[in-house]
This record gives structure tokens, sequence and C-alpha cells, in this order.
């Protein structure tokens, strides 16, 4: 039996049944509870949209605290590929029972990454069987190159934003994941923040709403 996931959610703003669902996925070492906070940053711009926020389904083993999606203690390209292969499943069936349970389909879904959650998003989102409305992913790496073109499955479109001065994952990322998506037909925007470490700003807040705004209106009939 696979983990089953849950975590903290915001109804949509217009006080309706959700037409759009975001997933919010965190860090390492987070929970639910970091990433639900940008619901109220962009419930304005996507007013019939349920936010979620799943706890990751692991125990983080590298703090007394928090939670993972695979663990990071050995860093090598196979290990980190072998953990999030692990997990894929367990949010594939989390976004299939979620968006059942609502009534909706793919074109109503987005994927938001930080960090391992960006890793856990472009993975799964480019793997599902039906194409997402986006994914927006914000100081992450793309895993699982050298086999995208033979796995990929979907092609949403997706907005990475990553800082120039993180520490966690090397600014670097960022253009080798670009490369790795537009070598699979993955259309992909880019946006590097000055300055910025391991984390989200004003800015890459902004972009990520707007970016989020209009690929939901695209699924528009």
């Amino acid at each position: 039996m696979l983990p089953s996931l849950s975590g903290p959610t915001q109804k949509p703003a217009s006080g309706g049944a959700p037409r759009q669902l975001v997933v919010l996925l965190h860090g390492l070492g987070a929970d639910g509870s970091d990433l639900i906070g940008l619901a109220p940053y962009w419930a304005p711009l996507l007013p019939d949209a349920e936010f979620l926020s799943p706890d990751a389904p692991y125990p983080c083993d590298m703090a007394p605290f928090g939670r993972q999606w695979f663990s990071l203690q050995d860093r090598s390209p196979d290990a980190i590929l072998a953990g999030v292969r692990a997990a894929a499943p367990i949010l594939d069936g989390f976004l299939d029972a979620t968006l059942a349970k609502r009534g909706l389909d793919a074109r109503c879904l987005a994927l938001v990454g930080f960090s391992q959650g960006t890793m856990m998003s472009l993975y799964v989102g480019l793997r599902r069987a039906q194409v997402p409305a986006c994914i927006l992913g914000y100081s992450g790496a793309l895993i699982g190159a050298e086999t995208l073109s033979q796995e990929i499955r979907a092609r949403p479109p997706v907005l990475l934003v990553h800082g120039d001065a993180d520490e966690v994952v090397p600014p670097q990322a960022l253009p080798l994941a670009a490369q790795g998506l537009e070598a699979a037909g993955v259309p992909v925007e880019t946006l590097t923040r000055p300055g910025l470490g391991h984390g989200i700003d004003e800015e890459g807040l902004k972009r990520g709403g707007d970016f989020l705004r209009a690929c939901f209106a695209a699924q528009r009939p």
C-alpha cells in the first residue's frame, strides 16, 4: 500500500465549487503548512481555484521535524533519481484521486513546487497521461533528464524561477533544466532573481501568479 497524502487547503475565494486546482509541493524538511502560505497571494488572481498543499509522505531523515519526498542523505544522481521514482506513484495517485473527487480534469490542474517539490512536479507532471494546465517550479532541478524524451507523456507550459545566490540548489540547475525541457519539446520560461538565495521573492510570486492565471485562461473553451 502506498502512503496517502493530506495537508492544508484553501477553498476558492469565490466561495463556489473549485474550477481549478493548484497543488503546492514543499521542499525538504518543511510540510504542507509551508507553501499553503502562497495561496493568499494568488487567490485574487485565481478566485475559482482551490489550493492544496500536501505533506510529503516521509519524515525528514536529516532533521527532527518536517517531511521529505525522498532522502537526500545520498546526493548522487542515481540515488536522487531512485528517490523521485519511488515517490512518483504516491503523488500521481494523490492527483488522480483529488481531481476525481472534485469532478475536474487534468486541464484544471497546476503543479507548483519549491526545491524538492519542484523536482517532483517536473518528474510527475511530464509523465502523466493527461496534460496538466502548467507546472511552476521555484529553486528546483530537472531530475531524470536523460530519459525524459523516452518517458514524456505530457508537455504543459513550464515556468522555472531561481535565485542566482541559491546556496542549496545551485543556480546552474535552472539553465540545465531549461535545456532538458526544450530538448523534450516542453515550452519553458525561466526567471532568474538577482541576489536571491533559496527562497521565493515578491517578483517571483508575481510572475508565478500571472503565469498560473494565463495558463488556466488558455484552457477555457
